[in-house]
C-alpha cells in the first residue's frame, strides 16, 4: 500500500510533463524568401546574426502568431520580436488590418509600430499619413497629418484630412479638426470625427439644398451601433425659414422578445402656419412642434403574437410639413396595441386603439377581444363549422376641420358584444364540381349610447343568412405552343368559375337605428358579400345576391420556370332584390396583369358602372425594365368624383437611365389631366463615389387651388453601406432624395 502514492506521483508527472514542455515551447518563426509565397517573386537572401538574430535582402517575408510582414529589407530579433523593415514594407494583421509603408519599425510581440509615411486599411476603411505611433498595449495607433477614407484607392474621391487621427484596429477610428474633401473640394468641417470599424460601422448622411417653403435646409443623420441588441440614429436638422429639427432613433432587438423602433423629433418652427391653407384654423399650429414613434413586434411563445404601434404629434400637420414620404402613405396613421394567440381551431384577438390625436377621425376600441373559430369539421360528419365572436366597448369622434380639438358635439360611445355563427357542408360533385350550401345567424346587442351624439338607447338585432356556393377548376395544356416574340414555350391555361349566392333577409333592427363603429367606407375593390368575410358588423343590412366570378390564368415557362403570361380576374354582383342603398347591378370589377414579355408588365384595374354607363375607377400601369441600364414605368389613375373622394385624373411617368458606371439620372412627372396642371416633376442626378453615392434633385410640387409652387434642390450623400440612393435604383421616392 504504500507504493501506491509514489506511483500515482510518478503516474502525475508523466501526464503533465509533456503539457508543461509544450507550454514553454516558444511560438515558431517563419522567415524566407518571398518566392515561397508568391510565385514569380524575389528568392531573398536571408542571413543569421546569431542570438536569434536574422538580416534579410531582396525580398523577405515573415510570419509569427498569424501576422505577416513582407519588404525588400529586414532585420529581426527573434526574442524581443522586434523588426526593422524598409522598402516596399507590407504588414497584414490578423483581423484584416493591413499596413503599408517605406520604412517600419514593428514589434511582433507587443505590436507597437513607428513609421512615417504610411498607408492603412481594414477592407472597410482606410487611412495614410507622415507619421505614425502605437500602444504597446491596446494597439492604438496615432496618426498626424492623415486622411482617412472608405474608398480602397491611391487617390480617393471622397476623403477626410485631419490634423490628428487614433486607429484602433477592428474597433474605431477617431479623428480631430477633421475636413470632408469631395473630388479636392472641401464640403465640411468636423472638430471631432469618431467612427466605428468593422461590420456596423457608425457614419453621417447628409441632405443638402433650398426649398422654398424651407428656405436652405441641411439635414443630417448620424447612424450608430452599439451592440447587437441596440443601435439607432441622431438626426439634427436646420431649415432657414422654419428653424431648427433634432431627435433620436433607438432600434431594439430582442430575440423572442421582439423588435421595437422608437423615434423622437421635435421642431421649433418659425412659421408654422405655412401649410394650413384654410383647413384648419390660421394661428392653430403651435410653434413647438413634436412626434413620438413607437412600434414593436414580438413572438415570445410560440403562437402568440404582440404588436404595438404609437404616433403621436401634437398638430395635425406636422408629418405633412416635415415627413411627406410617412405622410403620402399614411396622413392619419394610428395607434394600437394587438395581441394575438392562435391554435390549430381558434384564435384569440385582443386590440386597444387610444386616442392620441384628437384632431384625427376615429374609433376607440377600449378594448376589442374577438375569438375567431376556425372553419373545422363537426366529428366525422359531413357539416363544418365556423364563427366570430367578440365585444367591446368603443367610441367614435369626428375631427373638427376648423380647430385642433375634437368636434365633441358628434362624439357618442357604446358597449357591443357580436356573435355569429354559420355551419357549411362541402361536397364534390362528378369529381370536379365544388358545392358548398350554408347557414348562419348573428345576434348583436348594444349598450345605451351616451356622449353628445349619442341617440340610440340598448337595441338588440339578431340576423339571418344562408346561400350556396359553386366552382370548378379546368385546365387545358398546349406543350407544342411557341411564339419567340412573347417568349413562349408552352401553354396551359386555367380557367376558375364562381357563382356565390347569399340571402339575408332584413335584420331586425336596421343599421340607421344602431351606432356605427364599424361601418362600411367606400372601397376601389368590391366589398365581400358572405359572412364572416363581410365584417362591417354596424352596416350588416338585408342581401339577395348572386356574384359571378371567374379567374383566367394564361401559364408558359420562361427561362426553365413557370411564369404567368396573363392573369385576369372578373368580378360582378346581380342583386336580385336590392336594399336601399343598392343598384340592381354591382359595378364590373375587372383586374388584369399581362406579360408580353420579362421585362414588360402591364397591369389594370378598373371598375365600370354598368347602371349608369361610365367608369367608377380605372387604374393602368405600364412597365419597360429591359436591363440595368433604363426603365420606364408609365401609368394613369382615375377615380370619379364622388366614388371614393373628390376624384382623381392622374398621369403618371417614371424613367431611370444608367448612363455608366458611375452616373445615372432620373426624372419623374405627375400630370394633373383633369386641371391640366404639370403637379409634380422631380430630376435627380446620381454620382457613384466608389465607397459613397450622391444624389442632386430638383423637384417642383405645384397644388393647384391658389397655393404657391413649392421649389426643391437637394443634395444628398450617403456610405454604401447604410445608401440613400444609388445608381441603377429605380424605385427610390421623391420623397427621400430631398430628406422627408
Amino acid at each position: 500500500m504504500r507504493r501506491f502514492p509514489a506511483i500515482a506521483l510518478l503516474i502525475f508527472f508523466a501526464a503533465i510533463f509533456p503539457l508543461v514542455a509544450s507550454a514553454e515551447e516558444p511560438e515558431p518563426w517563419e522567415l524566407g524568401g518571398l518566392n515561397q509565397i508568391i510565385p514569380g517573386a524575389p528568392v531573398g537572401d536571408l542571413e543569421t546574426t546569431g542570438n536569434h538574430s536574422a538580416i534579410g535582402t531582396n525580398g523577405i517575408y515573415i510570419k509569427y502568431k498569424g501576422e505577416l510582414l513582407m519588404a525588400d529589407t529586414v532585420s529581426v530579433n527573434e526574442d524581443t520580436g522586434e523588426t526593422v523593415a524598409d522598402g516596399h514594407v507590407r504588414i497584414e494583421q490578423q483581423g484584416g488590418q493591413i499596413w503599408i509603408g517605406d520604412h517600419i519599425n514593428y514589434n511582433f510581440k507587443t505590436h507597437l509600430m513607428r513609421t512615417e509615411q504610411f498607408r492603412t486599411g481594414d477592407g472597410a476603411i482606410y487611412a495614410a499619413g507622415a507619421s505614425l505611433g502605437g500602444d504597446t498595449s491596446n494597439r492604438v495607433y496615432t496618426a498626424h497629418q492623415t486622411y482617412v477614407t472608405t474608398d480602397d484607392i491611391s487617390d480617393p474621391a471622397v476623403r477626410i484630412r485631419a490634423s490628428r487621427v487614433v486607429i484602433v484596429p477592428d474597433k474605431y477610428i477617431t479623428a480631430w479638426n477633421a475636413v470632408v474633401y469631395v473630388q479636392n473640394v472641401p464640403v465640411f468641417y468636423f472638430p471631432y470625427y469618431h467612427r466605428n470599424l468593422g461590420p456596423h460601422a457608425d457614419n453621417w448622411n447628409f441632405y443638402t439644398g433650398y426649398r422654398s417653403e424651407y428656405g436652405a435646409f441641411l439635414l443630417t443623420d448620424y447612424t450608430w451601433w452599439y451592440s447587437d441588441q441596440l443601435d439607432g440614429k441622431y438626426h439634427f436638422d436646420y431649415r432657414t425659414k422654419r428653424g431648427p429639427g433634432v431627435g433620436p432613433d433607438f432600434n431594439l432587438h430582442l430575440g423572442q422578445w421582439g423588435d421595437g423602433t422608437f423615434k423622437y423629433y421635435y421642431v421649433h418652427d418659425n412659421n408654422p402656419n405655412t401649410f394650413t391653407n384654410g383647413v384648419i384654423n390660421p394661428g392653430s399650429i403651435p410653434q413647438n412642434r413634436q412626434r413620438v414613434y413607437f412600434s414593436w413586434q414580438a413572438t415570445p411563445v410560440t403562437n402568440l403574437n404582440v404588436k404595438a404601434l404609437v404616433n403621436y404629434q401634437n398638430d395635425p400637420l406636422l408629418l405633412h410639413d416635415f415627413f411627406g414620404g410617412e405622410y403620402s402613405q399614411d396622413p392619419q396613421p394610428p395607434t394600437f396595441v394587438e395581441v394575438n394567440k392562435y391554435s390549430e381551431n381558434w384564435s384569440l384577438d385582443a386590440e386597444t386603439t387610444p386616442e392620441l390625436n384628437n384632431f384625427f377621425d376615429q374609433v376607440e376600441r377600449l378594448p376589442d377581444v374577438k375569438l375567431t373559430g376556425l372553419r373545422q369539421q363537426i366529428f366525422d360528419t359531413p357539416v363544418y363549422y365556423e364563427s366570430e365572436s367578440s365585444a367591446g366597448y368603443y367610441r367614435k369622434f369626428l375631427a373638427d376641420t376648423n380647430g385642433l380639438a375634437a368636434n365633441t358635439n358628434t362624439d357618442y360611445s357604446a358597449a357591443r358584444v357580436d356573435t355569429y355563427h354559420q355551419l357549411l357542408v362541402p361536397w364534390t360533385f362528378f369529381g370536379w364540381l365544388n358545392v358548398a350550401p350554408r347557414v348562419g345567424g348573428r345576434f348583436t346587442y348594444y349598450g345605451t349610447e351616451s356622449g353628445p351624439g349619442g341617440t340610440n338607447a340598448v337595441a338588440n338585432r339578431t340576423v339571418f343568412n344562408t346561400g350556396i356556393e359553386t366552382s370548378f377548376k379546368a385546365s387545358h395544356l398546349w406543350a407544342d405552343a411557341t411564339n419567340s416574340f412573347f417568349q413562349v414555350n408552352g401553354l396551359r391555361h386555367i380557367i376558375e368559375p364562381d357563382i356565390n349566392y347569399v340571402y339575408v333577409p332584413h335584420p331586425s333592427t336596421p343599421p340607421s337605428q344602431l351606432p356605427q363603429f364599424d361601418s362600411e367606407l367606400p372601397s376601389p375593390l368590391l366589398l365581400p358579400v358572405m359572412y364572416p368575410d363581410y365584417n362591417d358588423i354596424d352596416s350588416v343590412d338585408s342581401q339577395n345576391v348572386i356574384r359571378f366570378g371567374v379567374r383566367n390564368t394564361l401559364q408558359t415557362k420562361r427561362n426553365g420556370q413557370l411564369d404567368d403570361l396573363v392573369n385576369w380576374n372578373v368580378l360582378m354582383d346581380w342583386r336580385i332584390v336590392p336594399n336601399s342603398t343598392q343598384q340592381r347591378f354591382s359595378d364590373i370589377y375587372n383586374d388584369v396583369s399581362f406579360r408580353p414579355r420579362t421585362w414588360i408588365t402591364l397591369t389594370s384595374q378598373t371598375r365600370y358602372d354598368v347602371n349608369d354607363g361610365y367608369f367608377n375607377l380605372s387604374s393602368h400601369q405600364l412597365t419597360l425594365s429591359p436591363n440595368d441600364k433604363w426603365s420606364w414605368s408609365l401609368g394613369h389613375y382615375y377615380s370619379r368624383p364622388g366614388f371614393v373622394d373628390s376624384g382623381d385624373n392622374y398621369l403618371t411617368s417614371v424613367f431611370f437611365y444608367k448612363m455608366n458606371e458611375n452616373w445615372g439620372f432620373r426624372a419623374e412627372h405627375d400630370v394633373d389631366a383633369e386641371a391640366g396642371r404639370l403637379a409634380q416633376q422631380v430630376y435627380t442626378v446620381y454620382r457613384d463615389l466608389r465607397s459613397w453615392t450622391g444624389a442632386l434633385t430638383f423637384r417642383v410640387v405645384d397644388n393647384g387651388g391658389g397655393q404657391p409652387v413649392d421649389y426643391t434642390f437637394a443634395f444628398t450623400l450617403s456610405l454604401k453601406a447604410a445608401p440613400n440612393s444609388h445608381v441603377g435604383d429605380d424605385s427610390v421616392q421623391a420623397y427621400d432624395l430631398v430628406g422627408e
